[in-house]
């Protein structure tokens, strides 16, 4: 990998302000076609995307997911699936019948969208695209599933804003490698590297927000993981035939 590669995905920011300029249809399709060529688990390829250009739906993606305006405002606004339906169709008209609700068949479509979806991002920003996932879609992933259409064995994973950065945010720093990176064996968690972290990220926060804001990365875990999240999420996945056995 040349080091101009890596120097772009260590760059990466999520960006919510984008330009009127279009993103060229032509473009589009290269982004997707790099996305179809991620690693997928045994050839699934177990991922749609659909793209979104009508503005009522995009203001009501917006509203599901949490009043995100960006999802309007992007040039280009996408929703990628995890998609078992194509796969399940080939079984059954081959005359076997689709072994629906595997939790590893779940697993490796939605592995699958991500690895898609990452090398969408990747491509976009090599051509001076920003990009902002959208998870906030699984707020209410019901509805956003009926304006789509989305059948059964089909969910939506996440959204993506992509256009051209009308904003230039700092980069949001990430844990020390060596708190990542273990040897051999899992290692456990280093009070101090935690500490210098945490002080890493208050002062991002602070400068980022002209001091109003004092968070930690610890902080930000404790509010994430110390309470419920989407708890719908169970049933609404099982009602679209991934019952997780």
């Amino acid at each position: 990998m040349s080091d101009s590669v890596i120097e772009l995905l260590k760059s990466h920011r999520s960006i919510r302000k984008f330009t009127d300029q279009p993103v060229d249809e032509d473009l589009v399709r290269e982004l997707i076609r790099a996305g179809q060529s991620a690693a997928t688990s045994s050839n699934l390829q177990g991922v749609s995307v659909v793209r979104i250009r009508s503005p009522k739906t995009r203001a009501s993606i917006a509203e599901l997911a949490g009043g995100q305006s960006y999802v309007e405002s992007a040039a280009a606004f996408f929703m990628f699936c995890a998609d078992l339906n194509r796969s399940g169709y080939c079984c059954e008209t081959l005359g076997g019948k689709l072994a629906d609700g595997m939790t590893e068949h779940f697993i490796i479509a939605t592995v699958d969208v991500a690895l898609f979806a990452q090398n969408v991002a990747v491509a976009a920003e090599s051509e001076g695209l920003g990009i902002c996932y959208i998870g906030g879609i699984r707020n209410n992933p019901s509805k956003v599933s009926e304006l789509l259409e989305l059948p059964e064995n089909v969910y939506p994973v996440f959204g993506m804003c992509i256009g051209y950065p009308d904003q230039n945010p700092d980069i949001k720093p990430r844990l020390p490698v060596d708190m990542v990176l273990m040897e051999e064996t899992w290692q456990p968690l280093q009070q101090d590297m935690l500490d210098e972290y945490d002080a890493t990220m208050r002062e991002y926060y602070r400068t980022r927000s002209n001091g109003k804001l004092n968070r930690t990365w610890s902080a930000d875990m404790e509010a994430l993981l110390g309470k419920e999240s989407r708890p719908h999420m169970k049933e609404f996945l099982s009602s679209k035939g991934f019952k997780m056995r």
